[in-house]
């Protein structure tokens, strides 16, 4: 993990990149998660194998992954950014959740952003370059390409 920024215990306002991936679907997977200020000042960061998943599972397991990290900061308001867009728009309330596997996930999410100021947005990969690097140099680690 790494801290950048000197954080205080609490911090208000909170952007997070998310993404998940496995390689195959599924397959190995790991989590990637980038938390920032919404001034781009990098608080901390990391990537995380979770096994063996598929994409979708990944994409949530990221989001639950970085609203425990937020929790610490004590955030009123959270802004997560995604690169799936089927997962940005089932957790907006925009499309039904029909996979039996993600239904848990989803329910998991709502559950910890309850009382919180939360958005989802969804962003082209190439605008969640560092979060995507998370997750490849977790799926490295783990499966020892390093």
């Amino acid at each position: 993990m790494a801290h950048l920024l000197n954080a205080p215990v609490e911090i208000k306002h909170l952007v997070i990149h998310t993404d998940g991936g496995s390689r195959g679907n599924p397959g190995p997977s790991a989590v990637g998660v980038v938390i920032s200020t919404p001034d781009d000042d990098h608080i901390e960061s990391f990537g995380r194998y979770i096994g063996e998943t598929t994409n979708n599972q990944a994409e949530y397991t990221a989001v639950i992954g970085a609203l425990a990290a937020a929790k610490k900061y004590k955030p009123s308001k959270i802004e997560l950014i995604l690169d799936s867009e089927l997962v940005v728009k089932q957790l907006r309330g925009e499309y039904k959740v029909k996979n039996v596997d993600l239904q848990p996930l989803h329910a998991d999410i709502m559950k910890k952003v309850g009382g919180l100021e939360v958005t989802f947005k969804h962003v082209l990969r190439s605008e969640n370059k560092l979060a995507d690097i998370e997750v490849n140099k977790a799926l490295d680690e783990h499966l020892g390409h390093i």
